[in-house]
């Protein structure tokens, strides 16, 4: 604990104090990588790549950290916030090979898919629904018109 490598040079303020913080959760838990990464769905690996800011960590990941180290509520909501600025800060690694992700993490993470475009959703579904609801809508009236008239 408190042997922290330096991080790299060059890291976005949101980043460095992102994984400063994390490392400080991790570092009152008192656990080791390896017991921190039996405690939660993340190898000792994967760990030392978030902690040393190889890489953003998934927030699950984060939100496990939290659950280790006994932050709940507010608390552990406010890691989760500056997870989402140091991720959209974090610089993205020019992969080995195009198209490869981070190596041998299973995690297929979220940020590498953002430049995906969303599938299309069909219209006809929407239309149909207003269709059914202005008919709905539709059927009211008249049945009250005709309850009253």
């Amino acid at each position: 604990m408190g042997a922290w490598q330096p991080l790299p040079d060059g890291l976005p303020p949101e980043v460095r104090h992102f994984v400063e913080l994390l490392r400080q959760l991790k570092d009152g838990t008192g656990l080791s990588l390896a017991s921190l990464g039996a405690r939660t769905a993340y190898s000792k690996s994967s760990w030392q790549r978030y902690l040393n800011a190889v890489q953003p960590p998934p927030r699950q990941a984060v939100a496990a950290l939290c659950q280790v180290a006994g932050l709940t509520g507010a608390d552990a909501e406010r890691h989760v916030v500056r997870w989402e600025l140091a991720v959209e800060a974090w610089p993205r690694p020019a992969p080995a090979n195009p198209g490869e992700a981070y190596e041998d993490d299973p995690t297929v993470p979220w940020w590498e898919r953002l430049d995906e475009p969303e599938p299309a959703r069909p219209a006809g579904r929407l239309l149909l629904l207003a269709v059914l609801l202005l008919l709905a809508l539709l059927l009211t009236v008249v049945g009250g018109a005709m309850a009253f008239g």
